[in-house]
């Protein structure tokens, strides 16, 4: 592994790990906020955080391909907009283990439009990843439930977003890729707001879905602190997927981003005592373990050992 790889593996790991917090903290207020207020808040706190980022780096503002980094922006949007509503309804883990279906999609997304190889060892990596997702998610089972589409409905919107970071925008600066976003996430919060409170929304589909259609609720001190305090994270987030992706293997990173199932079900289990059911774990394991033959480590360790036959 190349000490760029490295960096971007420790980067990674640290952002998934901070969105895995701040993903818990929002399933934990969507009672007591909308999804607007989060996207908007939040981000009204990231962007001065990643404009200090910028000043002391020295980033460069202009980019070199607008039109890509608003399209990774949009997919970004998607991403959240469809994995936030279904964390009022789905436990963290299912959610989460639904949602890393990314890494998956981004191996096949990498071959087929990056025209990356694909070894017999990731193939396999494949099918397993989606036979694990299989036994979480059990379709036909009782305890299927049709908001699962939402977090798959992020993974490929995500997985594609990673792919256009890799391919369209890993010359543009990270701080201003990540500001970007969170532009983005204040622009679609606001508008999203002052439509719901001028359209006229039916009562029940505000009643039984007020994270996603309620107005703008009244925010005390604790709420605008826990705001502040996922921007902080949100703002690391982007900056280090940025970083990591631009930089590593898409498949290498693809793997380390199977890190968020495992950091999801344990705050899953810590703040809303969602003990996953034996399903559960064996799919996260087959999941990870897919992860790994996916990312290419046993056939680049096989490729090593040969070498170090032939001297």
């Amino acid at each position: 592994m190349s000490g760029q790889t490295a960096v971007s593996v420790v980067t990674l790991t640290a952002s998934v790990f901070a969105m895995s917090v701040a993903d818990a903290l929002v399933k934990l207020v969507s009672g007591d906020l909308t999804v607007w207020q989060v996207f908007a808040t939040r981000s009204a706190v990231a962007i001065p955080c990643l404009m200090a980022v910028l000043h002391f780096t020295g980033g460069r503002v202009p980019f070199k391909a607008p039109r890509w980094v608003s399209v990774r922006s949009l997919l970004l949007i998607v991403t959240w907009l469809a994995y936030y509503s279904c964390l009022p309804v789905l436990p963290l883990a299912v959610a989460a283990t639904a949602v890393y279906t990314n890494p998956i999609w981004t191996v096949l997304l990498s071959a087929y439009l990056l025209r990356e190889r694909v070894l017999p060892t990731q193939w396999l990596g494949v099918a397993l990843g989606f036979l694990g997702v299989a036994v979480v998610l059990r379709p036909g089972s009782e305890s299927f439930s049709a908001a699962i589409f939402l977090p798959l409905i992020a993974a490929l919107a995500y997985s594609l977003a990673m792919v256009v970071t890799r391919a369209k925008c890993r010359h543009e600066d990270s701080t201003v890729l990540a500001l970007n976003v969170h532009v983005a996430f204040i622009v679609t919060g606001i508008v999203a707001s002052v439509l719901l409170a001028v359209i006229d929304v039916e009562a029940t589909a505000r009643s039984d879905y007020p994270f996603l259609f309620d107005t703008w609720r009244a925010m005390g001190i604790s709420e605008w602190g826990l705001m502040a305090f996922l921007g902080v994270l949100s703002a690391g987030y982007f900056f280090g997927v940025a970083r990591a992706y631009q930089f590593g293997p898409p498949q290498t990173m693809a793997t380390i981003d199977y890190g968020y199932v495992v950091f999801a079900a344990l705050w899953g289990m810590i703040l809303f005592g969602e003990v996953p059911e034996t399903p559960t774990w064996i799919g996260m394991f087959l999941i990870i373990a897919a992860g790994l033959l996916s990312s290419g480590i046993f056939a680049a360790r096989a490729a090593s050992g040969r070498s170090v036959g032939h001297r």
